[in-house]
Order: C-alpha cells, then structure tokens, then sequence
C-alpha cells in the first residue's frame, strides 16, 4: 500500500492531467451532434491507423518480452478499434442511402 501511494504522490500531476483529460473528453463528445459523428470517426480512424504503424515499429526494436507483448498489445488492439471504426462508420453511412422503393 506505501508503494502505491508513493507513487500516486510522485506522479500526482500525470495522473490529474489524465482525469481531466478523460473529463473533457467525455464533456466534448457528449456534446457532438449525430451529423458530425461520421466525419469524426472517419478522422479516428485514420489516427489509428498511424498509432498502428507506429507500435508496429516500437514492436520491430524491442529488446525484451515485455516490450514485444506491449508492442503486439498495441499492434492488436489498435487494428480492432480501427476495424470497429470502419463498421460503425460504413452502418451510419447506410443510414443515410435511400431505401428502394417497394411500389411498382
């Protein structure tokens, strides 16, 4: 428990940016209207995609295990958040196709 709270205090103001950080995040996206949703999971993904290829390099000049399972972590999760992206993205842009018309 010291060890923890040592750490909490040595990094007191790492760890106050990131809350804040993960309040702001959630205060600016609640408030995103549907009609830019799209876009901005479009721009998202792109991001991802550079966070791939960099954990991808980070992977390549690994000099240890845990460094190596970081870097696979990365590489993998990063695919599927960009995987995600592109569903979600490609199902909100059905949502704006015209349907046929079933009359004759």
């Amino acid at each position: 428990m010291e060890r923890i709270l040592e750490f909490i205090f040595t990094y007191r103001q790492e760890i106050f940016l990131v809350i804040l950080s993960v309040f702001l995040g959630i205060e600016i996206i609640s408030h995103v209207p549907a009609i830019l949703h799209t876009p901005l999971m479009s721009g998202a993904n792109a991001i991802h995609g550079v966070v791939i290829i960099g954990a991808i390099i980070v992977m390549g000049h690994a000099e240890g295990t845990l460094a190596l399972v970081f870097g696979f972590l990365a590489v993998f999760l990063g695919t599927l958040n960009v995987v995600g992206g592109f569903v979600v993205t490609d199902r909100m842009l059905d949502m704006f196709k015209k349907k046929p018309s079933s009359r004759p």
